[in-house]
């Protein structure tokens, strides 16, 4: 798998990065336009922040529900009703 990868690498990747012209980046030319592009970058790492936070709320909840031994079969288990 090791020797496909590599030649996948060798053979694809390598010359598609090589061969690419050139990018030209057009700063935003109006102030509005300006504030639109910024307004959308801070409403992006904001949702990434809130993903952030919603997956470590998840972890903290299971870690908390590992911690309770609910799934063993013991008679004083505690119930999450």
């Amino acid at each position: 798998m090791c020797r496909s990868f590599t030649v996948f690498i060798m053979l694809i990747v390598i010359p598609v990065v090589c061969f690419a012209g050139p990018t030209v980046v057009e700063p935003a030319a109006s102030p509005y336009d300006r504030h639109i592009l910024y307004q959308a970058l801070v409403l992006f790492w904001i949702g990434i922040a809130g993903l952030i936070v919603i997956i470590l709320m998840k972890l903290k909840e299971a870690k908390r529900i590992q911690d309770m031994d609910f799934h063993k079969d013991n008679d004083d288990a505690p119930f999450l009703d």
